[in-house]
């Protein structure tokens, strides 16, 4: 008998370090490094997080067949450091002032294999290749357009390709940095006072308050204005970012040049007052975003017929683009990989070795993201221990719960395993009911503590999404911004983002029955097929991962009930 073909995907050189498990072309555990360290967005290598993929799926070390690496760091090295360096003197200088980053790239392998143990064969794979593999596979779509917008990879900031039958076939991938659209992004959050690689959803957020065609304080432009000379349209896959305004290709931590702050002025403190100027910015820049992905994609479609879309890099986590993408037209349906983001290209890399070595592998619908950490009992009753708490277990959890959320308390919800990517989609969760208006400035006030413009979004059983949402597909993973109905405005509208927006989720009881059930018991109490979802966190923390965590940010904050599994706590 042929020995089944494990692969251990891993993720690491930059942030969201993560790891993934595929065991003959299946995937079967994928798990982010932040959530063990709890540091987010880790950089740290994910040791942890791979040897949770494999307690989670009953292997050792010793079954991995392959370790998949999503970065080609020999490739990195040539085209990065040695290639520009023979042309531009200035390159070397940047050589030795990257001596230690290029010996760890290169020597990358020794790292690898003592934080694993492994003893076996290492593959590396294209960064970029990796996010499209991840968000091709398991789109269910055979033939698709597959597109990557991100910070950087190796050289590139995106990539497009073709998928057909299970194979990729790359059409361009010369937008080279610094031409990116996700460290422009970035560049933006940090003088608007956040942090890049982190904080670049606040901006999304912020920009609904925006208008980009205001005229800059001082200048005779508007925002709009600038922001189409510092982003240029170039050829159908092609786009430019003009030097004079950025200086992330020059210097470390410095991402916009004196030119930018001389229209613009200076970075906003992070504890500063936010003006409808910096509003104004995000606008503009969101804007920006959008005209120039949704005017390729629509270059592209054209030259290729190709009628769906897979979308990927941490570019696609930007739902209000994605929501622009779906209500354009243009593809008859997109998939976007939950884990969009660099976690993802670890599931990437699963999916291209797997490719290589069993070549019946092929597109197939993948929906069910909950690849993490999960709980045993015997956890959540030492944690109680430790807590000195107790629970009890009702005979309807679901029933029971609903009830609560009904009376518009307030619910920790963590059920089986954890999500992958940056969503909580009813594992991680905490829930309340979509109305009065104000629940979401109590959530983000006395809960979530973060900015009060910042938006929740609306979990929905999936038969009711129509009725809700101006959308014309699924939307398991909670990554379409749509516009909400005249029904939703009346009856959800803590859900309602200030532009009339909604980042709603579908829910099939396929997909993820417990919440399937708590949604359909909610609806039975109160008619309303709608619980307001977020994130189990705080802000600037990863989410919950064990039940201690989910116990302590109960304790820390005005949730009302926790649930885990059938457990029930509550607060007098």
């Amino acid at each position: 008998m042929q020995e089944k073909f494990l692969v251990l995907g891993i993720n690491h050189g930059g942030h969201d370090t993560s790891a993934a498990l595929m065991l003959d072309g299946k995937l079967v555990a994928a798990c982010e490094q932040e959530r063990y360290s709890r540091d987010k967005h880790s950089r740290k290598f994910p040791a942890e997080a791979a040897k949770d993929c494999l307690k989670q799926s009953g292997f050792t070390i010793g079954n991995v067949r392959e370790i998949a690496f999503a970065f080609d760091p020999v490739y990195h090295i040539q085209e990065a450091y040695l290639k520009p360096a023979l042309t531009d003197s200035w390159q070397i200088n940047r050589i030795i002032g990257d001596a230690e980053r290029i010996k760890d790239n290169f020597l990358v392998e020794n790292v690898i294999r003592e934080q694993t143990e492994f003893r076996g064969p290492i593959r590396y794979f294209n960064h970029h290749l990796c996010h499209l593999a991840s968000a091709y596979f398991p789109s269910g779509f055979n033939e698709a357009l597959l597109t990557s917008y991100d910070g950087i990879g190796e050289i590139e900031s995106g990539m497009f390709a073709a998928g057909r039958d299970g194979r990729i076939e790359v059409l361009h991938k010369k937008n080279i940095f610094p031409d990116s659209l996700g460290l422009l992004y970035s560049a933006i959050t940090f003088f608007l006072g956040w942090r890049h690689h982190c904080d670049e959803g606040i901006v999304m957020g912020l920009a609904t308050y925006g208008d980009p065609d205001h005229q800059i304080p001082g200048d005779g432009r508007t925002y709009a204005d600038v922001f189409e000379e510092i982003v240029q349209k170039r050829a159908m896959y092609s786009y430019h970012v003009n030097r004079d305004w950025i200086a992330f290709h020059r210097e470390r931590d410095t991402w916009v040049s004196d030119q930018f702050h001389s229209v613009f002025g200076s970075k906003r403190d992070e504890q500063g007052e936010i003006t409808q100027h910096h509003m104004d910015i995000a606008a503009a820049m969101q804007r920006r975003l959008e005209e120039i992905i949704v005017s390729q994609l629509r270059a592209v479609k054209r030259k290729t017929g190709l009628k769906h879309l897979c979308l990927s890099g941490g570019v696609a986590l930007n739902c209000s683009l994605n929501g622009r993408i779906e209500k354009s037209g243009i593809f008859e349906e997109i998939f976007v990989q939950p884990a969009s983001g660099d976690a993802g290209t670890a599931v990437g890399a699963c999916y291209l070795s797997s490719a290589d070595a069993l070549s019946e592998i092929k597109p197939k619908a993948q929906h069910n993201f909950y690849l993490g950490a999960g709980v045993v009992d015997q956890e959540v009753d030492d944690a109680l221990k430790m807590h000195s708490l107790s629970a009890e277990k009702p005979k309807n959890i679901y029933r029971v719960t609903a009830e609560k959320l009904a009376d518009g308390e307030i619910i920790g919800w963590y059920q089986g395993r954890a999500e992958f990517g940056p969503r909580a989609l009813g594992n991680r969760s905490i829930l309340t009911r979509p109305y009065p208006a104000e629940m979401k400035d109590y959530l983000n006030k006395r809960v979530k503590f973060r900015e009060a413009f910042r938006p929740f979004a609306p979990a929905i059983l999936n038969d009711y999404l129509e009725e809700y949402f101006d959308i014309q597909q699924e939307s398991p993973h909670m990554l379409i911004a749509c516009q909400a109905t005249k029904l939703a405005e009346g009856r959800i509208p803590a859900t309602i983002h200030v532009d009339n927006s909604c980042r709603v989720q579908s829910v099939k009881e396929v997909n993820n029955q417990r919440f399937f059930r708590l949604l359909s018991a909610f609806f039975e109490i109160t008619g309303c097929p709608v619980l307001l979802n977020t994130s189990f966190n705080v802000k600037g923390q990863p989410i919950v991962n064990c039940p201690d965590e989910a116990i302590q940010c109960f304790l820390d904050t005005n949730i009302d009930c926790l649930v885990i599994g059938d457990y029930m706590m509550a607060k007098d």
